[in-house]
């Protein structure tokens, strides 16, 4: 009966996919890739605190910069601070510069978000994602 529209109405979307699916993919994996960042932070999560390291910035005794950021406990939250979301120490990035963040965990699998930047990654013990 209609076997040559049945084939057309077929292919035809299938193609229209193909043409739309590829510069997606394209943009996706290479919008991900910072060539040459002016900065990089490796965090380290812990079952109740992060460790951030600035590879980029060694001390005079040859190890790079450390920095443990552990969680405001409830008893010590000040008027101001977010339950559970504040912590001692900050991490400090600078403004407007090309930066690598690479995430990994030292016990179980934790989340690295920081939503101000659109930023989520998950931390997983053995894995580094950036």
């Amino acid at each position: 009966h209609g076997q040559t529209i049945e084939i057309m109405w077929t292919i035809f979307p299938a193609i229209m996919t193909i043409f739309m699916a590829f510069p997606s993919f394209v943009t996706t994996y290479t919008s991900d890739d910072v060539m040459s960042p002016s900065m990089t932070i490796k965090s380290m999560g812990y079952q109740w605190y992060w460790v951030y390291e600035y590879s980029d910035f060694v001390k005079q005794n040859g190890e790079t910069m450390q920095t443990e950021s552990y969680m405001v406990p409830d008893d010590m939250t000040k008027l101001g601070q977010t339950r559970k979301l504040d912590v001692d120490t900050k991490t400090v990035v600078p403004m407007d510069t090309h930066m690598r963040f690479m995430v990994t965990s030292g016990d179980v699998m934790h989340s690295f978000a920081v939503p101000s930047l659109g930023m989520k990654m998950d931390a997983n013990p053995g894995r580094l994602n950036q």
